[in-house]
């Protein structure tokens, strides 16, 4: 009878301390999950998604408690995966649904209810997208625009913010009690009803090939700041900036071998902590500088051959379109998304216009391409060591993203592909896969060698995909899809947004390229 006593008690306490510690990790859990750490991506730029799914993961971020288990959890939403490019995945990252896994595991045919999210924690993700390293660039953009660029990084925000609403409303339509339907899911299926029926699948190929050039650029740049900041904070060494970049794309071929970015995705919250943590020290060595802050330099007029340029810089900079679709679709309250958009941008508004104004007074006209080469070789060759980390840390990610979008274009289309599967039936690699990402690698490499400038090539691609995705594409596809429902000021925003737009976006590709094209000669010739 004893005996039995003391089971009881002792499972009964047993029992108990579980469910106290299974309390304490959901408490925890949520605790961290509703102050927004969690696994998500910078900027980055990416504008930085191939399809949402994919955004879902490492832009959205995966919510704590989620980490430490292995779900899988295919959503295939939308049309199915019929589209070039618009790849779906699993939870994991192993490959798109219904398929076979990558690992050579089978994959779960149910879907998974995916955890929704606040709009704080979607609030935290766009910051992370439209407030990346590559804000390191503005104040160039105010040493060539004066006064003008500061009113551009408003215009910008006020833009974005626009174009993002719209991007959304044009995921839905009025069902027969007049009741807002959500009927597509991503960027691409937008893209994809506006040139319905002729050509049913040309707006999807016209979104691919902006990301997978947008996330190209994206690697590039990685490349050449990395390069670039490793010159400058240790200029004494034998070792030129082209040296620098190709021991930083000797670290980088692993990506090559990546299968998903579970692993990486884990990083990221330390990147951007520590990028705020950069940020606030450049600030406040500016501000320990006020004294001699040269306000006479703020100039109100442009330099005409390279303010096109900080135009693409400055759009670049608030690149988030293409994962907005995921991010509304995956918040637990839709109707707080304009809300949502309205402070971040603010918040990213001012804190850019403040950075970029801050930094020039204290420069000047030797403000250089990348901001924290001009500070002190005491404190520089810590500071950029650390954005070194994040870029290195940072650069899977689009790189990942390209390559499957590059091969589910190419290669896993059913039978409409042009080449082989890249993984065989047991998930493995073959040699073309390894080709083909190991070609990428090099491709980013060589881009940064013969054209080593930040500047430019982020003007380039800002003017060229930043302005299509951000202006041009939302106005044009709101005005196709809704234009009768539209009032006279909302067609009149959108005409004068996609004419702002391609202006911008011609004159900035023209000047970048023409840089880009004499660099590139004189890297040649060198």
């Amino acid at each position: 009878m004893a005996t039995l006593i003391r089971n009881k008690i002792s499972n009964k306490l047993s029992n108990a301390a579980t469910a106290v510690s299974n309390k304490s990790q959901a408490k925890v859990s949520g605790m961290f999950a509703k102050m927004g750490f969690q696994a998500a991506t910078d900027e980055e730029a990416l504008g930085f998604a191939a399809c949402d799914d994919l955004d879902y993961d490492h832009r959205q971020g995966m919510q704590m408690d989620i980490l430490t288990s292995d779900e899988i959890g295919g959503d295939g939403s939308g049309d199915g995966g019929a589209l070039d490019g618009d790849s779906h995945y699993q939870r994991d990252g192993t490959g798109p649904p219904h398929s076979a896994s990558k690992d050579g595991g089978p994959t779960n045919e149910l879907s998974e209810v995916r955890p929704k999210i606040t709009a704080w924690e979607a609030g935290w993700n766009v910051t992370n997208a439209i407030q990346g390293m590559f804000v390191l660039g503005l104040p160039y953009a105010i040493l060539h625009g004066g006064y003008l660029g500061l009113f551009l990084i408003i215009f910008a925000a006020v833009v974005c913010c626009y174009t993002g609403k719209i991007l959304i409303a044009c995921l839905y339509e009025e069902d027969e009690d007049g009741q807002l339907v959500r009927v597509r899911d991503s960027y691409v299926d937008i893209a994809n009803a506006c040139c319905a029926p002729r050509f049913p699948s040309l707006g999807g190929h016209i979104v691919n090939v902006a990301q997978i050039i947008e996330l190209v650029m994206t690697c590039i740049l990685y490349v050449v700041v990395s390069g670039n900041l490793m010159y400058n904070s240790f200029p004494n060494m034998p070792i030129s900036q082209k040296s620098w970049a190709i021991i930083a794309t000797a670290a980088l071929l692993p990506c090559a071998f990546l299968k998903n970015l579970k692993a990486v995705s884990k990083f990221s919250l330390l990147c951007t902590l520590a990028h705020f943590v950069i940020n606030i020290l450049v600030i406040a060595y500016c501000l320990s500088r006020a004294r001699d802050w040269a306000w006479d330099k703020v100039k109100f007029y442009i330099d005409v051959k390279k303010f096109p340029i900080s135009i693409g810089i400055i759009v670049f900079s608030y690149t988030s379109q293409i994962f907005l679709p995921s991010l509304e679709g995956n918040m637990s309250k839709p109707s707080e998304f304009h809300c949502m958009m309205n402070w971040t941008h603010i918040a990213a508004c001012i804190l850019k216009g403040l950075f970029a104004l801050v930094a020039y007074l204290t420069w000047a006209d030797e403000t250089k391409e990348v901001i924290t080469d001009n500070l002190p070789s005491t404190i520089r060759a810590v500071v950029n060591i650390f954005l070194v980390a994040k870029a290195l840390l940072s650069y899977p990610l689009p790189f990942f993203a390209a390559v499957e979008v590059l091969e589910k274009s190419f290669f896993q289309d059913g039978g409409r592909a042009y080449f082989p599967d890249c993984y065989g039936g047991d998930g493995r690699l073959k040699s073309w896969g390894l080709t083909l990402r190991c070609s990428l690698v090099v491709f980013t490499l060589l881009m940064a060698i013969y054209v080593p400038h930040f500047a430019l090539l982020m003007g380039l691609t800002g003017s060229l995909t930043g302005a299509g995705l951000c202006f041009l594409l939302p106005s044009l596809f709101h005005l196709k899809l809704l234009w009768r429902k539209l009032l006279w000021h909302q067609v009149f925003f959108d005409v004068s947004i996609f004419v702002i737009g391609g202006i911008c976006s011609i004159s900035g590709f023209i000047h970048s390229m023409e840089g880009l094209i004499e660099a590139f000669k004189y890297n040649i010739e060198d």
